[in-house]
């Protein structure tokens, strides 16, 4: 990892909390001229320490208020069926997350979807029909207790 200093890691957790910063407010908060604070930000991003900007949207008002987990077992565990099985999910809109996983399953997917039969069309077009599927088992979520993308900087 490359090294960044304490003024670094400030300007990353406040475009972590707030990415809408303007250069000018971000380097009053750091206490830095405009110019060095937007070179800093250039380098962050140059160097991956910033993959990108992106809005919070609401899942609710945007028809997406259930979120289920989804242990998925595969049949066989090939090259080939871990391939198609990625492929697969990556063109699903309702899969906001998917990982492989050690453990008693091999991948744990996220999803959003409208509602409790939204999730059953979900499951039957989407997941059942994935090459190499042995076995799911879903976990509807009832409450977010929290809910974050930070990282600790």
């Amino acid at each position: 990892m490359k090294s960044i200093d304490q003024t670094d890691r400030k300007i990353l957790r406040l475009l972590q909390r707030q990415g809408r910063l303007s250069n000018l407010e971000l380097a009053e908060k750091v206490h830095l001229s405009p110019t060095a604070t937007a070179e800093r930000v250039k380098r962050l991003v140059r160097e991956g320490f910033v993959e990108g900007y992106s809005a919070r949207l609401s899942p609710e008002k945007l028809g997406r208020g259930l979120l289920v987990f989804v242990e998925v077992k595969l049949d066989r565990t090939t090259d080939d069926v871990f391939e198609a099985f990625a492929e697969a999910v990556k063109r699903s809109d309702d899969v906001m997350e998917c990982h492989m996983v050690a453990g008693g399953f091999d991948y744990l997917v996220k999803a959003r979807v409208g509602g409790m039969a939204a999730y059953r069309a979900f499951l039957s077009e989407v997941i059942l029909p994935l090459p190499g599927i042995r076995e799911t088992h879903t976990y509807a979520v009832m409450e977010e207790v929290k809910s974050s993308s930070f990282l600790p900087v």
